[in-house]
């Protein structure tokens, strides 16, 4: 068992050489990656440092991908080479890159959820005793490590139990006792708390001190700016420039990957507000309690707190997933009860959920079938579906929500995060809603994408929807809700309008302080 100060050591080697401080531990040099006609990363220049976090910041189709990719050895490069501690390296499978001492924490979590936590964190390296697991071991031996990192989690729970948060600092706790010399996170905070979030942080700060080379890819640039000590920026799959991080501002690298101020990011445009569509009168169910609140047509609802805080949950009884326990929902006017969400679809109100890959796509399913299928009952006839329709609503919210792809049959699966959020979306098109609820809708999706999502918003309000915003990212419902609200341990703790109160004010209420 290699534990993280061991592997550490063995990447740091405490008080090195001047020439083998200044040496990169790891050097791109022209390098490229084709998929056909198609170059995906062009002739890319890079350096990075021992004990370092080096940040990777760009849009979706940026390049980072395939960056991450080609340092972990899943995908061989065309052209270029790769230098590792002054040494070319030829990274031609995982196990290589493992070997060297190079993992990666993904943004979507690639272990097994029906095994417990320990057969995880040792998957691949378990303790054996006559060909026999030794799992009371392996489960002590693990609890030690994640108590050690100060992720504060079970180590004999099925994996399959926790959150994906949770899930996500397993996959941490694994990559960082692998020999671990240089470690990609992407994404890492995308479905942390703030609590998680903070943990990860440590371990970070911790690691860098010990030597080891962080990546650090984030769009979120308040994490970049906390963590890094120097960011990259890749644009169309160009290199474009790297900055020292005390150098350098949000507004310079936004430019940098997207020609875009971040005032055009967060444009906002007055809509008038037109009906009440719907009301929630003292509602509770599972997780929340005594909420009473409205949304107009035209209007942004944005409901602001920590994960867990009710939220979720909240939406979730509107929209017929779980029953309330008590109070009123007013739709339209009328006193309604949500029997199912079949009911709510009917009903017009339509819901892109948190997890867009568990519970929002079907992913081993063509674009085209996941664009179309809240309408198959209203585009077939005796059972037969009519082509011609389901082709013309595939194609229309392809060109319309500019989801690059290049053919309604790509199975979902094979597309970028905000690609497969603008199918989420883009289904709920098709179908046609008077409210829509999006949770969580720009996780993991660059600013650009972002930008295209806050210009769909406004699109809906102008043709009279409302739409409820749930976000962990405080400068987005901030930016973007008409009203919004404050939720914490399952109650509404605070309302106010546009920009009414402080950053401060709101995450202050949040958090209980």
């Amino acid at each position: 068992m290699t534990d993280v100060s061991s592997a550490s050591a063995s990447a740091g080697q405490a008080a090195p050489g001047p020439a083998m401080a200044e040496m990169p531990i790891l050097e791109l040099r022209n390098l490229e990656k084709r998929y056909g006609p198609v170059q995906a990363l062009k002739k890319a220049n890079l350096a990075f440092r021992r004990g370092e976090v080096h940040a990777i910041v760009g849009e979706n189709g940026a390049g980072k991908s395939t960056l991450i990719k080609l340092l972990t050895g899943v995908i061989r490069r065309t052209g270029g080479d790769i230098i590792w501690n002054g040494t070319p390296a030829d990274l031609a499978s995982p196990n290589e890159a493992i070997a060297l001492g190079i993992n990666a924490v993904h943004q979507e979590v690639v272990l097994c959820r029906h095994l417990t936590v320990a057969a995880n964190i040792f998957l691949g390296n378990e303790t054996l005793q006559f060909g026999l697991l030794k799992q009371r071991e392996m489960t002590r031996a693990a609890q030690k490590i994640l108590d050690d990192l100060g992720f504060h989690l079970p180590a004999d729970v099925i994996l399959g139990s926790l959150t994906i948060g949770q899930q996500q600092l397993v996959a941490t706790a694994r990559a960082s006792l692998r020999g671990t010399k240089f470690i990609i996170f992407d994404e890492p905070t995308a479905y942390l708390t703030r609590q998680e979030a903070a943990q990860l942080f440590a371990l970070i700060r911790r690691l860098k001190s010990e030597g080891v080379t962080i990546v650090y890819i984030s769009h979120r640039m308040e994490e970049v700016f906390d963590l890094a000590d120097r960011v990259s920026v890749l644009r169309d799959g160009t290199h474009v420039g790297t900055r020292n991080i005390a150098e350098t501002n949000d507004t310079e690298l936004v430019a940098m990957m997207i020609n875009r101020s971040l005032e055009q990011i967060y444009h906002k445009e007055q809509i008038p507000f037109g009906e009440t569509l719907i009301e929630a009168r003292g509602l509770c169910g599972k997780g929340f309690n005594d909420v009473s609140l409205s949304v107009r047509r035209g209007e942004i609802v944005g409901l602001y707190g920590l994960i867990g805080a009710g939220r979720s949950e909240f939406v979730m009884s509107l929209f017929g997933r779980n029953p309330k326990t008590a109070g009123e929902i007013v739709w339209k006017g009328k006193p309604v009860n949500v029997r199912s969400e079949r009911h709510a679809i009917d009903m017009g109100i339509a819901l892109a959920p948190e997890s867009r890959r568990d519970q929002g796509l079907n992913l081993n399913l063509p674009i085209g079938l996941n664009l179309n299928l809240p309408v198959y009952d209203g585009i077939s006839r005796l059972g037969i579906v009519d082509a011609g329709d389901e082709r013309r609503r595939a194609d229309r919210q392809i060109k319309d929500l500019g989801i690059k792809t290049p053919s309604r049959r790509s199975l979902a699966s094979s597309m970028s995060g905000g690609n497969q959020q603008k199918i989420v979306i883009g289904k709920w098109l098709n179908h046609g809603a008077d409210l829509f609820i999006f949770d969580e809708p720009t996780v993991g999706v660059d600013v650009g994408t972002k930008a295209e999502i806050y210009r769909l918003f406004a699109a809906l309000l102008k043709k009279g929807a409302g739409i409820i915003l749930i976000s962990s990212y405080l400068p987005e419902v901030y930016e973007l809700a008409d009203t919004l609200h404050v939720f914490r341990e399952g109650h509404l703790v605070g309302s106010q309008g546009y920009r009414e109160r402080s950053h401060e004010d709101v995450l202050a209420e949040a958090i209980g302080v």
